[in-house]
């Protein structure tokens, strides 16, 4: 019996050791499997014009004060959001990634407005990221019909489609922002998905004086941007230090040994903002740590890391957990492995802790940035 009970237990180690290993060679193959949509395309119609009048179609902003998730911090953080709003604070736009993950049967090219569980997540994404800016001034968040997560894995058509109606709930969002704020400075940040939608508000907008003139700092974190064949395009430089301003910011985090192949790889076939290849050019890599144009810094002077590992204790901060180094391959590495929740992607990929892992030296570094644009 005993000898019994050990070749069950000895197989299913070997079944656990063989799942680890067909997902560390065959990880993206099998999520793009399961991830992708597998429905045609539907378009949606647009939204009502006035939509974005409504409160309610926006996870944060400044007159709601009750549950509104982008005015959280952590313990002991002591220069929190202040309801006053004073001519140092700037408006803070922020698009929030992707929270709408389904897999087979259940998915949808855009999520629905009614998906409470996609709502849920993306709540969570804005007080674990967006928080990070409202030491500088009064956060945005929009609620909108993102492009499911399976539309980053394929190069099908439904997938620009679904991103396409995605961006255009976001371009609304926006428009119904800068009425609501017609004057003073602009801080513009977003993560992976919605990072993709204000690189394109940018493209889009990048000749208009009005608007750019108006940006103190722009955070498109988790998406590649070519030095070369992109940023010319955006209207704005990449930030070369943390005391500049009008200029915008990006990373992507990986933990060594980093394998950044599949974003790479992705990143040289899409099309650039100028037309050039992507091949060849380099991904801007800020250090977040130290604001700079890529450069290291060690893990002693990072400011303040989230932990939310346990559900039933509040997210801590703590300082010096990881360095930052923006490697040769145009990623941010981050050192070894930590452990920072379930959410590890393939190849040491710590794309969803991008704000995460650095939440303190975003909120130092918008502090700075916000400072400097408004000593023009």
């Amino acid at each position: 019996m005993a000898r019994k009970f050990l070749y069950v237990v000895t197989g299913l180690v070997v079944l656990v050791i063989a799942a680890l290993l067909a997902y560390r060679l065959w990880g993206m193959q099998i999520i793009r499997a399961v991830m992708v949509p597998r429905e045609a395309f539907v378009a949606i119609a647009p939204l009502p014009a006035n939509a974005y009048d409504d409160p309610k179609m926006w996870i944060a902003r400044p007159d709601i004060a009750k549950d509104n998730p982008a005015l959280w911090t952590p313990e002991g953080v002591k220069d929190g959001h202040s309801p006053e709003k004073a001519p140092e604070k700037a408006a803070v736009f922020f698009i929030h990634p992707t929270s709408y993950i389904t897999t087979l049967g259940d998915a949808h090219w855009n999520m629905r407005l009614d998906d409470q569980e996609s709502l849920a997540t993306a709540r969570r994404f804005v007080k674990n990221q967006a928080s990070a800016f409202n030491a500088a001034g009064s956060i945005w968040a929009p609620r909108y019909r993102q492009a499911n997560y399976g539309a980053f894995l394929t190069d099908k058509p439904a997938a620009e489609q679904s991103l396409a109606a995605a961006y255009r709930d976001v371009a609304q969002a926006f428009a119904a922002f800068l009425k609501a704020n017609p004057q003073g400075p602009l801080i513009l940040a977003a993560h992976s998905q919605g990072s993709h939608h204000l690189l394109r508000l940018l493209r889009e907008r990048a000749t208009d004086k009005g608007l750019t003139d108006r940006i103190a700092a722009v955070y498109a974190v988790g998406w590649p941007i070519s030095v070369e064949a992109d940023l010319p395009a955006l209207g704005l430089p990449a930030c070369a230090r943390r005391d500049q301003a009008h200029c915008i910011v990006s990373w992507q985090s990986y933990a060594e040994p980093a394998d950044p192949s599949a974003v790479i790889e992705s990143f040289e076939r899409k099309p650039s903002f100028t037309g050039k290849p992507h091949k060849g050019t380099h991904m801007l890599c800020t250090n977040p740590i130290t604001g700079a144009f890529n450069g290291a810094a060690p893990a002693s002077a990072n400011r303040g890391t989230l932990d939310a590992r346990d559900a039933d204790k509040p997210t801590r901060l703590v300082p010096g957990i990881v360095p930052a180094r923006c490697d040769t391959s145009g990623v941010l590495m981050i050192g070894q492995p930590v452990d920072m929740g379930p959410f590890t992607l393939p190849g040491n990929n710590y794309h969803v802790y991008d704000y995460a892992l650095f939440w303190a030296d975003v909120r130092e570094d918008a502090k700075q940035r916000l400072s400097a644009f408004l000593k023009k």
